[in-house]
């Protein structure tokens, strides 16, 4: 642990404190569009993260991973006016309790759902984990309809919640969080296990490593954070609708943010994630009725000419450089 936090505040203190320094002095320095630019960038670096402590470490791609999101964001909206917004404590009124309550719940639903399906989808490898994943995200979304439809409500409309520079904080904080956890694993003991069963799981599992208790709790720990991040865009966006939240694009769109930054390392995803979004902006404004195409044939480069992502190839050319400084 003293090693790990040696070196992300020694050789990579400075940057962090920079973009630190960066997020939080965002919403002072730009307009109202790009605060609301900023809340989807954190939004996604905090999706993509999570997604990496489980994809990106065993090799187990999830193209699910939105039914956390949505999951979160249906609590919150069937909660909203459920909670109260101030409570009594001792004589001091403490606000800010409906929005807080509804996060616990969204998290810890989001957990809780990963325990219950986690096992049996990751008893199946490869191609297989991949359908079943998108399997579980298209039953709850459909389950949540009808269980709209019996409530005879086709959208939840969610008035008073937090402005947007509150979100924008709030979102910060969880992609701060997301980042932290990422980094963590990967340099720990648990995520060199991940790795091993990433590279052969049978190998791992005949060194000792507990491989199913190990996929469980990657599974579990990468799906609290986007149960809670959905849950705070559905208060972005003031409605709820099932359709909107449990969107398999999310998931499509963690995942290629993951490929184009390089998902093996923390800091891969912050790259893949500026860059995609950035890009998508940019063409989206350009050429609205071709954007998408354009974003496939990037993704389509990437894959062929730079599988290891933005990161990977900094990192090659850092070693290069050393090794040719050393010569």
């Amino acid at each position: 642990m003293t090693k790990v936090m040696n070196e992300l505040w020694g050789r990579h203190g400075l940057i962090a404190l920079v973009l630190i320094a960066l997020v939080l002095l965002w919403p002072a320095m730009v307009s109202d569009y790009l605060v609301g630019f900023g809340i989807l960038l954190l939004m996604w670096v905090a999706y993509t993260e999570s997604w990496i402590v489980l994809s990106g470490m065993t090799g187990y791609f999830s193209f699910g991973h939105v039914v956390f999101a949505g999951l979160g964001g249906y609590l919150m909206a069937a909660l909203w006016m459920v909670w109260p917004e101030e409570i009594e404590i001792a004589g001091m009124m403490i606000g800010g309790v409906r929005v807080w309550a509804s996060m616990l719940v969204s998290a810890a639903a989001a957990a809780v759902l990963a325990l219950v399906v986690g096992y049996p989808c990751l008893r199946v490898r490869g191609p297989y984990f991949v359908i079943l994943t998108f399997g579980v995200a298209e039953l709850v979304k459909f389950v949540v309809i009808n269980i709209e439809a019996g409530l005879s409500k086709s959208g939840r409309l969610m008035l008073g919640g937090p402005d947007t520079y509150t979100l924008y904080y709030l979102m910060g904080a969880l992609a701060l969080a997301a980042f932290l956890l990422a980094y963590f694993v990967s340099r720990s003991r648990f995520g060199a296990g991940l790795r091993a069963i990433r590279e052969d799981e049978d190998a791992a599992e005949t060194m000792g490593i507990p491989v199913t208790r190990y996929k469980l709790t990657a599974f579990v720990l990468s799906a609290i954070i986007p149960g809670v991040v959905g849950a705070l865009y559905v208060l972005r966006g003031g409605y709820f609708e099932p359709l909107q939240v449990f969107d398999p694009k999310v998931s499509l769109t963690m995942i290629c943010m993951a490929i184009m930054g390089g998902s093996d390392d923390a800091r891969g995803p912050l790259f893949g994630v500026v860059f995609l979004s950035v890009l998508s902006e940019i063409l989206w404004a350009k050429f609205p009725l071709i954007y998408q195409i354009l974003i496939g044939l990037v993704l389509i480069t990437f894959v062929l000419g730079a599988p290891d992502g933005i990161w990977g190839r900094i990192v090659q050319a850092t070693r290069r450089r050393a090794a040719a400084v050393a010569r």
